[in-house]
């Protein structure tokens, strides 16, 4: 039976040969047979038709984003904040894709659960299948099957991927050959089937919360700031990683693929879109790689190692006089 290479190898090694920081060595890889490949890209999902729940989900989000405006406090204001933080930065950012997906530092096992329930306040699905998607989108950057590549369209690479097809969200057996690290712990693949569990008690917490102290006036408010503002700002910062840093933007690095380093992404995102030293250097858990290049995800996992609660932190070393990709 023909097979492909659809994932990475298994827990202590690098997703590709181009992955390791400052080596260049071929690591073992994980194959699936061909006819049990999960098909991602536009020509394989367009087809399907539209996945009327996403696109229900996404546009209350966005209903509820512009109301949240009539309900403004500072208080809210504030709420948003450290939530977005939580879900975007500490969750998205330092959790699902520099920790889970690319296995850039270490962590205890609590603290790698805790930062997984931060993601899933984004609303961008749970562990295993955002890991799943981002492995795929590595390994097929910019080709056919790449989940969200410019090549198809602005508006396909930016939001329009999420619309089409089957709803991969909670399907970990399907999306297991992708991400057999996690498919192998209980708690990754419970919260991979109820990742809309933890947003949803936040949102019932906020709305309590909010009533108590000050009727449902504030409790609404509280919910439309706290949950539906907070959400879409943080699926179109994540998304303009998809897009954006594939469009616009420098090349410090000869990648294979169209990825570039933006700055204005990068203030959005806490660092992800110095996405050219990304993709040059996928293991690093540090993107900013110079001076200038603001990193606060990497801040955060500095300050993890502080306290003794990150270790193996894998920072990418290269020659400013002659940059090249990890494993060339």
């Amino acid at each position: 039976m023909a097979s492909v290479v659809t994932a990475p190898p298994l827990e202590g090694t690098n997703e590709s040969a181009n992955s390791q920081v400052g080596s260049t060595s071929t690591p073992q890889q994980h194959t699936v047979a061909a006819h049990r490949l999960l098909r991602m890209g536009r020509k394989a999902t367009v087809g399907a038709g539209l996945n009327w729940l996403t696109v229900t989900t996404v546009t209350l989000f966005h209903i509820g984003a512009i109301a949240a405006f009539f309900f403004f406090t500072w208080q809210r204001l504030a709420v948003m904040t450290v939530l977005y933080v939580l879900a975007i930065n500490v969750g998205i950012g330092m959790c699902y894709h520099r920790l889970l997906t690319h296995r850039g530092y270490k962590t205890p096992k609590w603290v790698e659960y805790a930062m997984t329930v931060c993601a899933t306040l984004s609303l961008e699905g749970g562990p295993i299948f955002w890991v799943s998607t981002h492995r795929v989108h590595h390994q097929l950057s910019d080709q056919e099957g790449d989940p969200h590549t410019p090549h198809e369209g602005g508006w396909w690479a930016h939001t329009g991927w999420i619309f089409f097809g089957e709803a991969l969200h909670a399907q970990t057996e399907i999306l297991a050959r992708y991400s057999p690290d996690l498919s192998r712990d209980k708690f990754h693949v419970w919260l991979s089937k109820y990742h809309w569990l933890p947003i949803t008690v936040s949102g019932l917490l906020l709305l309590a919360g909010g009533w108590y102290f000050g009727g449902w006036e504030s409790g609404v408010g509280m919910v439309l700031w706290g949950v539906l503002l907070r959400v879409t700002l943080g699926l179109h910062a994540t998304w303009l990683v998809n897009s954006a840093t594939h469009m616009w933007g420098s090349r410090r690095f000869e990648t294979r693929d169209d990825s570039r380093n933006s700055w204005w992404v990068a203030l959005l995102t806490g660092g992800e879109g110095w996405h050219n030293n990304h993709h040059a250097h996928p293991v690093s858990a540090r993107h900013g790689l110079k001076w200038y290049e603001i990193d606060p995800n990497f801040w955060g996992i500095w300050l993890l190692s502080k306290v003794g609660l990150a270790k193996k932190i894998q920072v990418a070393k290269y020659d400013p006089a002659d940059p090249k990709p990890a494993g060339l």
